[in-house]
């Protein structure tokens, strides 16, 4: 029977594996409690890729307790090594007497394995407890193992009459500053942010997680590394002294006509990651563009570009949630728009669904996604 008091101990390894919201990249967030009588003997997280996994912190603190306990765990115990052994096994091996898995592998490939080897051990197993909380922790995971692509946000800052900046392009600044330290946030929650070569052009950015800007961020485990990132560049435009280059960890996306171009080879010669994939009259191939991104393990993917390139994911129905920062200010009709997409029909309007709202100082931040 699932009572209360195992609901309670879920809901404690689900808080507990968001204390890696920043930190454990490309690895999945998971939390791990184990009990007995009602009493939490051990617990843990996830922290950093290539450290130890919630059941193994879990189990080391609980020690010789932990034989005849129940284990409580966000996502599936591995079953398989990789840069640490399977916690399947380490399960079997701490001899715990019922698993309690929130949510299942998404893997295909291997989704059930540890569970089944729970199964063969002896050891009693409930799937499913709080299933849709735990699968919040990692929709980028979750859904890169079922689509081999990345859970995509769209972030746009924009006025009350929806301009992102003057005419004259000065955009800075429209939101507050609560909003702006909630967007170093969001950043840091991503494992790549994707920009245009016309807004590095335009704005020079720097797309880095500033820890400074970051503010309190509580329990959770300092971010390990910088965000790749990706830059959506035909002809290798980006200039070699631009401020998004500094510091390494970025990918350019241009024409494999460019590649071989002395552009492009400059870029390389600064570590740049260069790949050539399709683009098409109205700019990148956002299909081939997110193929590749889940190829190389990106699971979220945060886009912070222009009024064209957000527009082409929105065109695309490529968007799994826009974030969007409202200021109440108007910047006027001569400003830049929200998105690029030309309608000319009330048939064609885009409807969104409003997932979250929440005050951020004088501002407004939706969360939406596509309807």
């Amino acid at each position: 029977m699932i009572d209360a008091q195992d609901a309670a101990f879920m809901a404690k390894a689900i808080q507990l594996a968001w204390r890696g919201r920043y930190s454990t990249h490309p690895n999945p967030r998971v939390g791990c409690v184990i009990a007995r009588d009602g009493q939490i003997l051990g617990e843990g997280w996830h922290e950093r890729a290539g450290e130890a996994h919630a059941e193994a912190l879990a189990i080391s603190q609980a020690g010789p307790d932990a034989r005849g306990a129940t284990a409580y765990v966000t996502l599936e115990p591995c079953s398989h090594f990789g840069r640490t052994p399977p916690c399947a096994r380490a399960l079997i091996d701490a001899g715990v007497a019922h698993v309690f898995a929130a949510t299942k592998d998404p893997n295909p490939t291997v989704s059930g394995r540890g569970l089944q080897q729970l199964r063969d051990a002896g050891i009693r197993v409930t799937e499913g407890l709080l299933a849709d909380e735990a699968t919040k922790l990692n929709p980028g995971f979750m859904k890169r193992m079922q689509t081999g692509r990345p859970h995509v946000r769209v972030k746009v800052a924009s006025s009350l009459d929806g301009r992102t900046a003057m005419a004259s392009g000065e955009s800075q600044w429209i939101t507050g500053a609560d909003a702006r330290q909630d967007v170093q946030r969001l950043r840091a929650m991503s494992d790549a942010i994707l920009t245009g070569v016309g807004t590095v052009l335009a704005d020079d950015p720097s797309l880095t997680v500033r820890r400074s800007d970051l503010g309190e961020i509580g329990l959770a485990t300092e971010p390990a590394r910088q965000p790749l990132r990706v830059i959506a560049d035909r002809d290798a435009r980006t200039p070699p002294g631009a401020q998004i280059l500094h510091g390494g960890n970025v990918q350019v996306f241009c024409s494999s006509e460019a590649l071989g171009t002395a552009p492009a080879q400059d870029l390389a010669a600064l570590g740049v990651g260069m790949t050539g994939i399709g683009w098409r009259d109205d700019g990148v191939d956002l299909s081939q563009l997110l193929d590749a991104l889940g190829d190389i393990g990106i699971n979220e993917l945060l886009v912070e570009a222009g009024p064209r390139l957000a527009g082409a994911f929105v065109a695309g129905r490529l968007v799994d949630e826009l974030w969007l920062y409202q200021a109440p200010v108007f910047l006027g009709s001569e400003g830049r728009p929200t998105v690029t997409l030309p309608l000319v029909k009330m048939a064609d309007k885009v409807q969104w669904r409003v997932k979250e709202r929440r005050q951020l100082g004088d501002d407004l931040r939706w969360v939406l996604t596509l309807q």
